[in-house]
């Protein structure tokens, strides 16, 4: 039985384009939401193994925004580099090329999880947004957050799929059974029917990618640094979003990082952890509004 998405009848209120463009070799395929002509523009980029959809919960809480959110390549429905390596600076590359291709300069950038790292990772190349937003960042070394026994098997299970055959390699990267302890682990609601959705959602859209290969090459990229290596670059306003439960971004990691920042406001949210984005979109999509109001 499918659990109705909480958030689908404020989105079915939005105007929503499929679109796609060129980039480093790859087809990326990218969804606008909201009013073209809005006041602002928020450009998306998502976490490791999600999609456009991931964010959505939030986008539909904030009609007045335009939000425009590509799928990574060899994400989604997004095709994977072939001009650069799906490493957080290649994803960098991308990412620079994207917003010139689109005319997207003046957009406010929103990093989740991995995406935090391509994000600020591009900053440091020289790319210059007027605002960030970090939702659940990677504020701590990757290889410490989730704990060791955890990423010694995660780090194996992605280990396993790139030196597979692919079909043998794809069916251990969509296995039900690893895809559902994943999704029990990162979820901390207490909701029954919301975490019963979470998990449809991981099991949707989770397997979404081109081929083990890509996955793996990401999977290292994500374990390659932390926002906190690029934290000299972000001199703009910037929002950092966090939930005291994460594990996988711990909550002492987000006050280190944002203490580092001149310009920094740190929202920590009580029982959430690295799924904001799903357990508590109206409080993000609460900071989100207030934080794009303080810009002028």
């Amino acid at each position: 039985m499918t659990v109705p998405a909480p958030h689908a009848d404020a989105l079915a209120r939005i105007a929503v384009q499929r679109l796609e463009t060129q980039v480093l070799g790859s087809t990326t395929r990218y969804w606008q939401y909201g009013p073209p002509d809005a006041a602002r523009t928020v450009l998306i980029v998502h976490g490791y193994r999600g999609d456009h959809h991931g964010l959505e919960p939030v986008i539909a809480l904030l009609p007045e925004v335009r939000f425009v959110s590509p799928d990574l390549p060899g994400f989604g429905e997004s095709t994977p580099l072939t001009e650069a390596p799906h490493s957080i600076a290649g994803y960098a590359r991308w990412l620079e090329r994207f917003i010139e291709l689109r005319g997207l300069g003046d957009a406010v950038l929103l990093g989740h999880s991995f995406g935090s790292m391509v994000t600020t990772s591009a900053i440091a190349d020289g790319l210059r947004p007027p605002a960030l937003i970090l939702i659940n960042p990677i504020s701590t070394d990757p290889h410490k957050g989730g704990g060791a026994i955890m990423n010694a098997l995660t780090r194996a299970y992605y280990g396993a799929a790139r030196k597979l055959p692919e079909r043998v390699g794809r069916a251990l990267l969509g296995n039900w059974v690893i895809v559902q302890i994943m999704s029990a682990t990162l979820a901390k609601t207490r909701d029954r029917d919301l975490r019963r959705w979470i998990h449809e959602e991981h099991h949707r859209y989770f397997n979404g990618f081109s081929d083990p290969a890509t996955v793996a090459e990401a999977f290292d990229a994500s374990l390659s640094t932390d926002v906190t290596k690029f934290a000299d670059a972000l001199s703009m306003p910037v929002l950092v979003i966090a939930g005291a439960d994460d594990e996988i971004a711990p909550a002492p990691g987000q006050y280190t990082f944002a203490e580092q920042l001149p310009q920094a406001e740190l929202v920590m949210l009580d029982d959430v952890g690295h799924l904001v984005h799903y357990e508590q979109p109206a409080a993000a999509a609460q900071a989100i509004r207030r934080f794009l109001g303080s810009l002028g």
